[in-house]
């Protein structure tokens, strides 16, 4: 009989720590009408293929479209070779502004990078995609190899001549 009601009490007394542990629900705040809003021209850029070192910056198009100004507190970029530069001063109702990104085109490949913008809009955080490849730009070797077969290295004859030493 004492082993039930232990057996009993060491289950009850884990779950009774477990049901008190709950937090109460609490109704989601209502969304303020008057906040800002950030309503972007397009959210995402394909630079298409594109050469290494070509300009790999875009200009992303917003308008505050709230009835209270805009500020954005920050914007990063979901690596260092994406960085970000926005507006640090408020945007008013009705106004619009630009944030630029830029990519590093040195790297080559394909890429896919976003950028988030936090905000005190109502739709805070907001995320920004570039896209694109990168090419390779081609590589002459320093010292070019010679294409006939006389074996004879290159030389700095100018005038068309068989090569000499």
């Amino acid at each position: 009989m004492i082993r039930k009601g232990l057996f009993t009490l060491l289950l009850l007394v884990p779950a009774m720590f477990a049901f008190a542990q709950q937090p109460a629900q609490t109704p989601a705040p209502a969304p303020d009408p008057n906040a800002p809003s950030m309503k972007f021209e397009n959210k995402e850029h394909d630079f298409g293929t594109i050469e290494q070192d070509a300009n790999g910056t875009y200009m992303f198009l917003f308008t505050n479209s709230g009835k209270e100004p805009l500020v954005i507190k920050e914007a990063h970029g979901s690596c260092g070779c994406t960085v970000p530069k926005w507006p640090h001063a408020p945007v008013n109702p009705g106004q619009t502004d630009t944030i630029k990104v830029t990519y590093d085109t040195h790297r080559v490949g394909v890429f896919t990078k976003t950028v988030t913008i936090t905000s005190n809009a109502g739709d805070s955080p907001n995320t920004l995609t570039i896209k694109g490849k990168v090419l390779s730009k081609d590589s002459y070797p320093a010292f070019p190899t010679n294409n006939s077969n006389t074996g004879v290295p290159y030389t700095n004859n100018w005038d068309n001549s068989s090569p000499t030493n």
